[in-house]
């Protein structure tokens, strides 16, 4: 009889703290849901405020691809967004000099520039698949919150950084971790990794933001990493001027 006792008594105190310790962990979710429902709509907010105000503008893009550490080639654009948001690119290279009609009948030439052309298209579906990461889309970013796809947290060397990191964002397994400021309200950074194809042909990308004189965020560099292929495009944007 005591023995039953003592357990009633220990049930009687532990089923409060448990509710207590239940409460406490509900009311922490709650706020940090609400936090992050904020944040999401603040991205999604300065995402479409910015790529407004980047329509008055033109800028210039050096883009550097690198294979195996080796520079094969850069490329200069004058850059706006066009009428769809997508950037509109305009060649400030010199056209290549034309080679002299027979090194085309060269089969060591002929071989050069085959590797050429199939790093060049890679390349550029690098690029195709980086733009649809950067900026954020409004509503891929709606989409991972609502499918609970998106972790709040605090970037350790600096607590007025927050850093929202988002699974599935554009395709399964990938991963999108955003640095956002919370005083200015603007993107700081986004690390990305993701794939072409195939999960085991990786492609990692890295973005830096900055900002202009009247506050405009907009991106400054991006670094784009084909792991398996060892192939690396570097974009640097620059000179930005109104329209």
């Amino acid at each position: 009889m005591k023995s039953k006792t003592q357990r009633d008594c220990r049930t009687k105190v532990l089923v409060p703290v448990v509710l207590l310790a239940i409460g406490c962990f509900s009311t922490r979710a709650a706020a940090q849901n609400t936090e992050l429902q904020q944040k999401v709509a603040e991205i999604k907010e300065a995402s479409a405020r910015n790529k407004q105000a980047l329509a008055q503008y033109t800028w210039q893009e050096q883009v550097t691809i690198s294979l195996k550490g080796e520079q094969k080639k850069q490329e200069h654009f004058q850059v706006r967004l066009g009428p769809d948001g997508k950037p509109q690119k305009t060649s400030l290279d010199p056209p290549p000099a034309a080679a002299p009609e027979e090194r085309h009948h060269r089969l060591k030439e002929h071989i050069v520039e085959k590797k050429k052309e199939e790093y060049k298209e890679y390349a550029d579906r690098m690029k195709e698949l980086a733009q649809q990461y950067v900026p954020p889309e409004r509503d891929l970013l709606q989409q991972a919150y609502e499918k609970g796809n998106i972790t709040l947290g605090t970037a350790a060397a600096n607590p007025n950084v927050l850093q929202l990191v988002i699974h599935n964002y554009l395709k399964p397994q990938d991963s999108m971790t955003l640095a956002f400021d919370r005083t200015l309200r603007e993107l700081l950074s986004v690390q990305i990794a993701s794939y072409m194809d195939d999960p085991k042909d990786a492609m990692n990308l890295t973005v830096r933001f900055s900002r202009l004189p009247d506050g405009t965020n907009h991106i400054s560099g991006m670094n784009i990493n084909g792991v398996s292929k060892q192939l690396n495009i570097a974009v640097e944007n620059s000179n930005y001027g109104h329209l």
